[in-house]
């Protein structure tokens, strides 16, 4: 191959056509690409879209959404926040950067990789503040279990729903369960404009917080001030540039009104994918593979390899075959920043040691699910140790 791989079928791609050209394209000829009326628009559909009385606040990424939502939360330095051990790294370091301590929650099984609430408990101490959970793969966390943890223990709940675009738990869309949470819309996700995120929340005084923490704590906004409703305006409360643009905002209206038909299309391509691999239970299990707890996303597609399986060689294997994969995730204890300050979690260490994820992204096809398969199929046996 050449320098520049030519898949046959990658990770991820887009599913951009004229709608996204044309509302990045009006944007521009607007005049106004700073935070203003399309963020607003986005906003006010997002809140509609996850109802239950939320109100949404759109920022740069979904790293800033979550470090609005653990300050907003009163987390400080000297409190505990329990996060999930199976998860982007974004979710420890915010609550590092706020100073207070992170103690990882080991997963429930080999079969659901989300939080274990027993272990959540087990872990609470008097120095807990709150709970940050990951609806991992876009499958709901135990959320009922975790927020009667909560309530019991007076402990904020923030829902990491970078992977839960459009999911729901009996019914109910995720995001709207916990104190408040946090979005990501990177490149990959289900609801993708680059990098663009979304605090959600039905606490009037955490919105009013987070609002200020968006934008440098102003009571004024800079499309307020070009429009000539404010000449000059206060600081609150100390805070960040944390807003959205407008061209990321018209992106993300666009793709808002795709999502329903997009993870429809990842469900489909899941159903395939499952039916697949089912036939190769000699060498690795699916995770989540009778899921009963709501509508999941499909985000990725993880599976989790036997023992006796190389993990890098099969990965090598199927780059040869033009299939691309990936890891979702090391383990936080392989980090050199959290090796030393964070406890064994076992069942996600093994998980981070043998997981491989497929190819999955809504103008998937059949035939490219099978194409991946046929790879996974014929190269299993040549990756036994």
């Amino acid at each position: 191959m050449s320098n520049l791989i030519q898949w046959k079928v990658q990770l991820f791609k887009l599913n951009y056509d004229e709608r996204e050209y044309t509302a990045v394209m009006d944007t521009l000829k607007s005049g106004w690409i700073t935070m203003g009326q399309r963020t607003i628009d986005f906003e006010e559909a997002y809140a509609k879209e996850l109802g239950e009385g939320t109100q949404c606040l759109a920022v740069a990424n979904g790293t800033a959404a979550l470090h609005i939502a653990v300050l907003a939360c009163g987390v400080t330095p000297g409190d505990e926040v329990i996060v999930p051990s199976l998860t982007f790294i974004s979710d420890l370091n915010v609550v590092s950067v706020s100073g207070a301590k992170v103690v990882i929650s080991d997963v429930s099984s080999f079969s659901d990789w989300t939080m274990d609430p027993a272990d959540i408990e087990a872990k609470i101490t008097p120095k807990t503040k709150a709970v940050m959970i990951v609806h991992y793969a876009g499958y709901a966390c135990d959320i009922d279990a975790i927020v009667d943890i909560c309530k019991r223990h007076n402990l904020k709940l923030i829902e990491d729903c970078a992977h839960a675009n459009g999911g729901t738990y009996k019914g109910r869309k995720l995001g709207t369960f916990g104190d408040i949470s946090a979005w990501s819309f990177f490149s990959n996700k289900n609801l993708a404009v680059g990098e663009g995120g979304m605090v959600a929340t039905r606490d009037p005084a955490l919105y009013k917080t987070c609002k200020n923490l968006r934008s440098h704590g102003m009571t004024v906004a800079s499309f307020d001030k070009m429009k000539g409703r404010a000449a000059t305006y206060d600081v609150l409360e100390p805070g960040f540039n944390y807003r959205i643009d407008e061209v990321r905002a018209s992106l993300g209206l666009v793709q808002l009104a795709k999502l329903p038909e997009a993870n429809a299309s990842r469900t489909a391509r899941v159903a395939r994918y499952f039916a697949r691999l089912d036939r190769m239970q000699d060498y690795l299990s699916v995770p989540f593979r009778h899921f009963d707890r709501g509508t999941p996303t499909y985000h990725i597609m993880p599976i989790l390899l036997h023992e006796n399986i190389d993990r890098a060689k099969l990965i090598d294997l199927m780059k040869e075959d033009g299939i691309q994969t990936s890891i979702h995730y090391p383990s936080i204890q392989s980090f050199t920043a959290y090796k030393d300050r964070v406890g064994p979690t076992p069942k996600s260490q093994f998980i981070s040691e043998h997981e491989l994820t497929l190819p999955l992204y809504p103008t998937m096809t059949d035939e490219e699910v099978d194409l991946v398969c046929d790879s996974l199929e014929k190269n299993l046996p040549l990756a036994i140790v």
